[in-house]
């Protein structure tokens, strides 16, 4: 059931780092997603994610204010705010996964795959949208590769690869990885 399925190479992005609070995403095309953190005056971290929007312009999607201890904080997406954690809620009949609400209103949870090292992301039927696979370190002229991210363009309603739910699919993974490398 939560087997990933494949999907097409421009449909898949390098995704650079270990640490994925400073990280960069990106293709064949170029860096599309782009993860910083600064360290303010008064010791927060803060993590901007950014997306490209064509060469040298950028359009920031979130800004993700880290608590003191260093967990879970809160998330600033425009006008909104809401809690790391209202994006990456611990299910508790699933050893592994978080759920969210994307911005479609609908219920998606990252899971591990039964089947494979993949981290998948499925929708409210079970069907799986997109899926992170770590991979063997890789070096490119842009950064060191640590994983893929994934996008089933077919899958689901088809809207994985529109910017407001492939801009959330992509933060949730990135809050994902940071919650299972940290076990928040």
């Amino acid at each position: 059931m939560a087997q990933a399925p494949t999907a097409a190479s421009n449909d898949v992005l390098s995704w650079t780092n270990q640490d994925c609070r400073e990280s960069l995403l990106f293709n064949s095309w170029g860096i599309l997603y782009r993860f910083q953190t600064t360290v303010t005056p008064s010791g927060q971290s803060v993590t901007t994610m950014w997306r490209a929007l064509r060469p040298n312009k950028e359009d920031r999607i979130a800004k993700l204010e880290w608590s003191p201890n260093g967990g879970l904080g809160r998330v600033v997406m425009g006008k909104h705010t809401l809690r790391m954690l209202d994006l990456g809620r611990p299910e508790p009949t699933i050893y592994g996964a978080r759920s969210f609400t994307g911005p479609d209103g609908l219920q998606y949870r990252w899971r591990p795959s039964t089947t494979s090292s993949d981290i998948v992301l499925q929708d409210m039927t079970g069907e799986v949208i997109a899926f992170f696979r770590p991979t063997r370190q890789t070096r490119y002229q842009i950064g060191d590769v640590f994983g893929e991210l994934h996008y089933i363009r077919t899958a689901g309603m088809g809207t994985v690869m529109h910017p407001p739910m492939m801009d959330m699919v992509t933060l949730t993974a990135m809050l994902y990885r940071f919650c299972a490398t940290w076990n928040v």
